[in-house]
């Protein structure tokens, strides 16, 4: 492996490739010239982690190089879903000196796209982009996948510190493109039918569609918390919500707040018919509705989130109109909850 970087020249041709070992410094470079030190996933931040992730398929890498080696862009699909099946795509960035209409973020995110077609153990790939600037998303939107959910506050400013493209948390929006089919039944808790319309419109795959009902049928919930800490951000996936669903919530929300998390999401199994009680719990503990998840746990998956800062609603870039839509919805039930008693707008 190359121990240093090629030096980034500006005004060079460019092409798309799949990551290769020697491209690794390069890569490490280009996100700590735009992060620093502070981005939340340390394999962009290590070569050698960086190398190792790819060899072994966790990560599958597209990179933008120059007639050189330099790396001016760089962008990945990685599992980070309760599905094994499913891959993100994102960890997308993009040099200085090659921004401003060159179309790398595209061609790059059709590239990833294009291997995971190829991949027989990916059935669909989801992007999660951010909101204090509009390439990403436009470059999720040419790349077909549609916005079916937002996450509110996901990433701290800190992060964008160093290039200066945010003064507080941003959001991201999730897009999802089905590339093998999955037909499921989706159980839709009660006054959320709209939303999920909206979010399910023009689905590239089959849906049932039925009203939530029903009592859990397993005594104990099975739930697995992820926690970032520099973000100061926790992922709650709840792939069975039990009959003691509300006691192990109710605890693990006490246990991340004392830990100074800020952001909880709590990604819930919309393939449970008692996922409407689950709802309505998490909402009286302040949690409001933010999209659906397809395919995320096999069956499709909702979010529920609690931000403990005010969002930035007003500063948040929305590239289409579909997104604002999905943003509008998303504001209106955060305001819901807000307004209940004993909570300050």
């Amino acid at each position: 492996m190359t121990k240093k970087a090629i030096p980034v020249e500006p005004d060079q041709e460019w092409t798309v490739h799949r990551f290769r070992p020697q491209d690794a410094p390069g890569v490490i470079d280009l996100f700590r010239s735009v992060y620093g030190d502070k981005y939340p996933v340390p394999t962009y931040l290590e070569p050698e982690l960086l190398a190792r992730e790819n060899r072994e398929g966790r990560v599958i890498s597209s990179v933008a190089t120059t007639p050189s080696g330099a790396v001016v862009g760089h962008h990945a699909l990685f599992n980070s879903a309760p599905n094994p099946r499913i891959f993100e795509s994102g960890a997308g960035v993009v040099h200085l000196l090659y921004r401003g209409g060159r179309g790398i973020t595209t061609h790059l995110s059709s590239h990833g796209v294009e291997m995971g077609k190829t991949s027989p153990g990916i059935d669909l790939i989801y992007g999660e982009t951010v909101c204090n600037h509009p390439f990403s998303q436009k470059a999720m939107n040419k790349a077909r996948m549609i916005c079916r959910a937002m996450e509110v506050s996901l990433m701290p400013a800190a992060a964008y510190v160093k290039e200066q493209s945010a003064e507080s948390r941003v959001s991201t929006v999730l897009g999802f493109l089905t590339l093998k089919p999955r037909p499921c039944t989706v159980f839709v808790p009660r006054g959320l039918e709209h939303h999920f319309s909206l979010c399910y419109e023009g689905l590239d795959d089959t849906r049932t569609f039925e009203a939530a009902g029903g009592v859990p049928g397993s005594p104990e919930s099975r739930i697995h918390t992820q926690i970032f800490e520099f973000a100061q951000v926790a992922r709650v996936a709840v792939h069975d919500a039990g009959k003691n669903f509300q006691a192990r919530i109710t605890a693990e929300d006490e246990r991340l707040t004392r830990q100074g998390i800020r952001v909880i999401q709590v990604w819930l199994n919309t393939g449970q018919p008692c996922v409407g009680q689950a709802v309505d719990h998490l909402k009286a503990m302040g949690y409001f509705w933010g999209g659906v998840l397809p395919q995320w746990f096999g069956t499709d998956g909702m979010l529920m989130q609690k931000v403990l800062d005010d969002p930035d609603w007003e500063g948040a870039v929305l590239a289409n109109e579909r997104n604002a839509q999905i943003a509008g919805l998303v504001r209106r039930e955060w305001a819901l909850i807000q307004a209940k008693p004993g909570s300050v707008l």
